[in-house]
């Protein structure tokens, strides 16, 4: 088995096969991881499936894991124990103890069914203790059945199922009394209505005979129905922070589901989820087609992720290199912790004495500084152009329990400066726009602060270029702080500190040397007049 996969697919049932068919067809590294535990395993046969009603489930699925196999995708009987995010994607735990990485994951790891209290019902389920109308009910046709009310739905059943046979009955049981409305339906249509709780099921030679009630009473029936609570099996997303919600019907739980977009994708980038755990009522051929377009999605996104990366190639290649996301996302991936998480010293200091509020940083990288004012009661958004970083600083705030007092968000300040007025500090640290758009950018951040609100802006000093230090770094990416200083309007702005400041850096490559940083504090004028000016 190979270490590195473009998308693991967790679960072989039809969702997950169907998925990975389509991945493998496009030449995708696919791995399928599959714990054998399908819902409809108790099933005789698929049904509704066109070209391939009647395949017995056990049957359908080795097709399927043929195809996949055949188009060049793995197939791996087991489980998935853990998954947790990484920079470049997610590590996949398998229960032997190896280790996967997949660059995007599809789970279709189906649902459970939780089956009303009535002993003997697990026993035949599947069999003639049925729910659904359109996977079971042909081959319950013109019987007797009996439909077990425990939801509101139970009506809307045995409607259903009347129009199989002429012989249905609908038992109370513990579900609310039909409406007048209801009760008009069953009764124009001959479905007769039985009061009392089931509590056994009547069996003779291995066949369903009938059902018997609490007060003694048996009530003949061929077939049961029954609506089961359909809980989706997600508990090893729960460490992605992706939880199932309950679904309800008339304030009645009939299941759990991951929530996920009509694609299938889920509040976690890179996961997708597809079939019966993103729903009670998502049939075998549904769910196959819900394999299919979460595919189609996952490999559209690993497109665009590649394009991204060949054009930072090509560039590089070209001798041009521009520090746009792609190649941002490529130096953070380059290193497990590219900068040293603490926070700029110059921010330490120039910010200690004042109060916590709204506070922006712009560049914030893996967050050294966005964590170390939220530790101090900041309520902190975070930007910066690459997401990989933001995804560290965000797994940093999760173990540091910041999460609720700062906000990850992706935003190329070139062309997306932030909302007007916002912030009580807004602070850089070393974020270096080229010098045709350095002023654009500084006025956007300028316009953040909020009147009587810190402008604090830390820059790489030119005077380490005429020492021959960071010589491999752009010239147009240095600024004194008196240059940056002048693009403020003094009638708006009380500078208070514009100045190069030496300390002691440590380079990537271990090197210890005496560098500057440009030091711009600056303080927004109160509004005083309707003017808008002080």
């Amino acid at each position: 088995m190979d270490e590195n996969y473009d998308v693991v697919v967790v679960g072989g049932g039809a969702a997950g096969l169907s998925g990975a068919l389509a991945l493998a067809r496009s030449r995708r590294s696919v791995l399928v991881v599959d714990a054998g535990e399908p819902r409809n395993a108790p099933a005789g046969h698929v049904h509704d499936y066109l070209t391939r009603d009647g395949t017995p489930p056990a049957e359908l699925a080795a097709l399927g894991r043929a195809e996949v196999t055949g188009y060049g995708a793995q197939v791996r009987p087991g489980r998935v124990t853990g998954l947790r995010r990484r920079d470049d994607g997610f590590a996949v735990e398998l229960a032997d103890g190896d280790h996967v990485h997949a660059r995007r994951l599809l789970v279709a790891t189906g649902a459970v069914d939780e089956l009303p209290d009535v002993p003997g019902l697990g026993e035949r389920w599947g069999r003639d203790v049925l729910h659904c109308p359109y996977c079971h009910g042909w081959e319950v046709r013109d019987r007797r059945i009996a439909v077990l009310a425990t939801t509101p739905f139970a009506v809307h059943q045995a409607l259903l199922f009347r129009q199989l046979s002429d012989d249905v009955t609908l038992l109370r049981c513990t579900g609310p009394a039909p409406s007048a409305e209801e009760a008009e339906q069953l009764a124009a249509r001959g479905i007769a209505v039985v009061d009392g709780r089931v509590v056994a099921l009547e069996v003779v030679d291995d066949r369903l005979a009938g059902v018997r009630l609490a007060d003694g009473r048996v009530r003949a029936c061929e077939a049961l129905v029954v609506s089961p609570v359909v809980h989706a099996r997600a508990d090893l997303l729960a460490p992605l922070g992706l939880v199932p919600e309950p679904v309800l019907m008339g304030g009645q739980l009939l299941g759990t589901a991951v929530p996920a977009d009509p694609t299938g994708a889920t509040a976690v980038p890179g996961v997708w989820v597809a079939g019966n755990v993103t729903g009670p009522s998502v049939q075998v051929v549904g769910s196959a087609a819900a394999g299919l377009t979460a595919a189609a999605r996952i490999n559209a996104d690993l497109v665009a992720e590649d394009a991204g990366r060949a054009v930072a190639a090509h560039r590089h290649a070209d001798g041009e290199v521009v520090h746009d996301q792609a190649w941002w996302d490529e130096r953070y991936r380059s290193a497990p912790q590219l900068f040293s998480g603490s926070a700029n010293a110059v921010l330490v200091a120039e910010v200690a004495d004042l109060s916590p509020g709204r506070a922006l940083d712009a560049g914030a990288g893996e967050g050294g500084d966005a964590l170390w004012l939220a530790e101090r009661g900041w309520q902190v958004t975070a930007l910066d152009l690459s997401p990989v970083a933001l995804g560290r600083g965000a797994r940093a705030a999760e173990q540091r329990g910041l999460a609720e007092r700062i906000e990850w968000r992706q935003a190329d300040l070139t062309a997306e400066p932030p909302p007007a007025t916002a912030y009580d500090l807004v602070t850089s640290s070393f974020l270096h726009p080229a010098a045709g758009v350095r002023e654009e950018v500084l006025a956007g951040l300028a316009a953040a602060v909020v009147p009587g609100g810190t402008l604090l802006v830390v820059a790489h000093d030119p005077s380490d270029l005429a020492r021959g230090i960071r010589e491999h770094a752009r010239p147009e990416y240095f600024a004194p702080a008196e240059e940056l200083a002048r693009l403020l309007d003094p009638a708006e702005w009380e500078v208070q500190v514009a100045e190069a400041r030496l300390r002691t850096a440590r380079g990537h490559e271990g090197d210890v040397q005496e560098v500057a940083d440009a030091v711009l504090r600056a303080r927004r004028r109160p509004f005083t007049g309707a003017s808008g000016r002080p």
